[in-house]
């Protein structure tokens, strides 16, 4: 399928442009800092000593520098939240391109794993070069006590080396733990080892003290390779004529002075890292200080809860998403959930929908059924039976752009319908106020229990639109994927979703093709949530420019 530049630009150039400039910079920093090392009149006598090994190890430290200090801020969610929020300052397209903030925190971490392999393999040829160069000329330079040391003593015997030893083991288990069976097979071991990035940091920073590496002080005074009397004539750092070759060196005017560099990694790490550390103490204060009070929990079809909460001050916006921690299932874990309702002037309170599926949805379903005993929602004399909750966030998402498009394709999948939840329930409270002209709202389901979880709401938001002469506004298109058992929904008062109900799986292209024809020459926003293989599917067709003069705008739901 031919790609359309234009529609391509739109859903691509953003984020590959920063892609471009961000491996263009760790290109330019790994050749810069090798040819200092290679060629830099401060770094002969090591150079001489070291070979390759210090070029290589020095340019992907410098790689690892400044890694080290992105790696962090997409994970800032607060200062995304409010960048997200502040829309006289950011454009929609800076805006699209904080939403791939997940994206550039997984390359800047592969990166780092990358490279760290390089700066390993680098120093152990260094170690060894150690002790086979040992140099009786200039001792400052050795790390080695003698010629012919053990280079795996000198590595356990040293700051730098022990330190990188640790740093190996830190950095796989991070690694391993956050591959994506893991993730999804036990999330608890990615999340504990993830958060060992402060030991990681706190060793990072001893790492760079050892100073093993040292540079000339005085190069005028003692030009590289220049003659000494007390230098040895053999000395393989300054003897590198070739036979019968006339020796044409200046005389030294004084030894040659030696000093560690200071501490680079500091420069670059230490504003990051109070950044994101001084991010996530705010979020701990904001989410412990203000109680937040679970009002009602009902149960629904396929193993869903709604949990409707109060919190004091509280005000999100329609298709953000919260981190919700219970310390009565892990004092540690945060999870996040999309609100499916946001608090109004005439409702206080936001609500989440949860699907039990792993082992903490499991513990803390339990700690709310046990409570309850029912689907029903309990009286106000019985909140105190709820287990304690904190609540951080809100924190930006995709689906916020939705109401910024004149026209808008939310699609779902299961239980991913819940971030555009809120969009319905706003609209419900009043369209109005929005720049959305028209939404079209595709939802595709294996059980058909799952359709009642928002039955009432899209059935209210089609009767009141009806009612108001704005049936347009609302497309709606309801795909059970799985034809077993049950085909049609029964009840009188769902007609409406009945009639929208539709077996199989939807014709994708067809369905961009309607929607192009209806809206000529628009940008079209599509918002995506649900199974790889359904925004596989659409990011595909939203490149492709599937309908000549609509533009689609591709935005897929990910919680980072």
């Amino acid at each position: 399928m031919p790609l359309a530049l234009k529609s391509w630009m739109a859903n691509e150039g953003p984020k590959h442009f920063i892609m471009m400039v961000w491996v263009g910079v760790n290109v330019f920093l790994f050749w810069r800092t090798f040819m200092l090392y290679y060629s830099g009149a401060q770094y002969y006598y090591l150079h001489k000593m070291l070979g390759l090994g210090l070029c290589i190890s020095r340019a992907s430290a410098s790689v690892l520098n400044f890694n080290c200090s992105l790696v962090l801020l997409p994970m800032c969610r607060s200062v995304l939240t409010l960048l997200r929020g502040s829309q006289r300052v950011t454009g929609r397209q800076v805006r699209r391109c904080l939403d791939k903030s997940k994206l550039f925190h997984v390359a800047c971490g592969i990166t780092i794993c990358v490279f760290s392999v390089i700066h390993v393999s680098a120093h152990l040829m260094n170690m060894v070069n150690f002790s086979v160069r040992y140099s009786e000329d200039f001792p400052e330079l050795n790390v080695a006590q003698y010629k012919g040391q053990d280079p795996r003593i000198l590595i356990l015997s040293t700051v730098p080396g022990v330190t990188g030893v640790l740093l190996v083991i830190v950095l796989c288990l991070m690694f391993t733990a956050s591959s994506y069976s893991i993730r999804v097979s036990s999330y608890e071991i990615f999340w504990y080892t993830h958060n060992l990035f402060i030991v990681f940091y706190l060793i990072l920073m001893l790492h760079v003290v050892g100073g093993a590496l040292k540079y000339q002080l005085n190069v005028e005074a003692h030009p590289p390779g220049c003659l000494h009397k007390n230098l040895s004539s053999h000395s393989p750092l300054t003897n590198h004529r070739a036979a019968g070759e006339k020796d044409s060196r200046s005389v030294c005017r004084e030894e040659a002075r030696f000093q560690t560099h200071f501490p680079q990694t500091w420069l670059w790490v230490s504003a990051p890292l109070c950044l994101y550390c001084a991010e996530r103490l705010y979020r701990y204060i904001r989410s412990t200080t203000e109680p937040v009070t679970i009002i009602s929990v009902v149960c629904h079809p396929c193993d869903v809860l709604e949990v409707s909460m109060l919190k004091s001050g509280f005000k999100p916006r329609p298709g953000q998403y919260i981190l919700l921690n219970c310390p009565s299932v892990s004092s540690f874990e945060n999870h996040p959930f999309t609100l499916t309702k946001c608090p109004t002037v005439k409702n206080a309170s936001f609500g989440i929908h949860l699907r039990v599926l792993g082992d903490w949805t499991s513990r803390f379903s339990q700690l709310l059924i046990k409570q309850s005993n029912s689907s029903e929602i309990l009286p106000m004399m019985q909140q105190k039976r709820y287990p304690t909750v904190h609540v951080d966030g809100p924190f930006g998402s995709p689906s916020e752009e939705v109401f910024n498009y004149e026209v808008s394709l939310c699609v779902a999948g299961g239980i991913g319908v819940t971030p555009f939840a809120c969009v319905l329930q706003s609209l419900f409270e009043g369209w109005c106020q929005y720049k959305l002209k028209r939404l079209y709202f595709v939802w595709v389901c294996r059980d058909l229990q799952s359709f009642y979880w928002f039955a009432d709401l899209l059935c209210g938001l089609h009767e009141r639109l009806w009612h108001n002469n704005r049936p347009d506004y609302l497309n709606v298109q309801l795909y059970l994927s799985d034809s077993q058992g049950l085909q049609n929904i029964g009840e009188e008062r769902y007609r409406f979703l009945s009639s929208r109900l539709q077996i199989g799986r939807p014709k994708w292209k067809l369905l961009f093709q309607e929607i192009g024809r209806a809206n000529q020459h628009k940008r079209v926003g599509v918002f995506c949530c649900g199974p790889k293989g359904i925004s596989k599917a659409l990011h595909t067709l939203c490149n492709s420019n599937p309908h000549s003069g609509t533009a689609f705008e591709y935005n897929k739901e990910s919680f980072s």
